[in-house]
């Protein structure tokens, strides 16, 4: 959104005492409606208590408020200043990580919560998945593949696969919370040393669990999802355990 379509946004004058709450939710109500998106800049400070007809530290609690829950960031310097910012999957990943290194969450309940909600999504991608979730599931397994033969670790690759089954589930809670946990293990797997026969076999893995979408057979695919989870937990307790010392 350009500074001339941000200069026709309107944002309603707040009466209530809890000012800086109601600064908060109005900002958040035009982020989920699509009239605020990320990359956004917000009005100016003063601008934006003119407009809300509040104070200015107000509008600078509604600000931390904001940036504290992921839904903008601050930009520092002469033309810095809010900007919409989609950082909340990003916040409760965070979280995750930090309540894993002060041991509020062990790496065996991550694991545990993984496969547990995964084999929920199975059974709803089995239900739901459409030609295109097929496709984009299969394109991945390929680029993966292609990786492979020219030893290149498909690292990437092997986490979207179990986004791609989040979306063709349908669900978008699914969405959000797989996102946050593959973000985690994401930070930690990328800093194990993992060779490309291991990666070979999670390629397999992700074969037989669409090929078991594919012929709609849920106990199978969830059997082929315990398979890929068998040997991962020792390995990222072992990392885990040193990363936190």
């Amino acid at each position: 959104m350009n500074s001339e379509d941000m200069n026709q946004i309107s944002f309603k004058p707040i009466k209530s005492k809890r000012t800086f709450e109601e600064v908060s939710s109005e900002i958040k109500r035009l982020v989920f409606k699509g009239t605020l998106k990320p990359g956004d800049k917000l009005p100016s400070e003063t601008e934006l208590a003119r407009q809300f007809n509040v104070g200015r530290q107000t509008i600078r609690e509604a600000m931390r408020l904001l940036e504290l829950s992921g839904f903008l960031t601050i930009q520092r310097g002469v033309s810095g200043g809010p900007l919409i910012k989609n950082t909340v999957l990003n916040t409760i990943s965070n979280s995750l990580i930090d309540a894993l290194l002060i041991k509020k969450i062990s790496i065996e309940d991550l694991i545990f919560a993984r496969l547990e909600i995964e084999k929920v999504v199975l059974k709803q991608v089995i239900n739901n998945a459409d030609d295109s979730d097929i496709q984009m599931l299969q394109e991945n397994i390929v680029q993966a593949k292609n990786k492979i033969q020219n030893s290149i670790q498909p690292f990437e690759e092997n986490m979207q696969f179990h986004k791609l089954l989040a979306k063709a589930s349908k669900n978008h809670i699914f969405m959000v919370v797989v996102e946050s946990i593959m973000t985690v293990v994401s930070d930690i797997t990328s800093q194990l040393e993992v060779d490309l026969q291991r990666s070979k076999k999670i390629i397999k893995h992700h074969e037989n669990i669409l090929n078991s979408i594919i012929s709609k057979n849920s106990d199978e695919a969830v059997a082929f999802l315990e398979k890929e989870f068998i040997g991962k937990k020792e390995l990222l307790k072992a990392h885990f355990e040193q990363r936190a010392k």
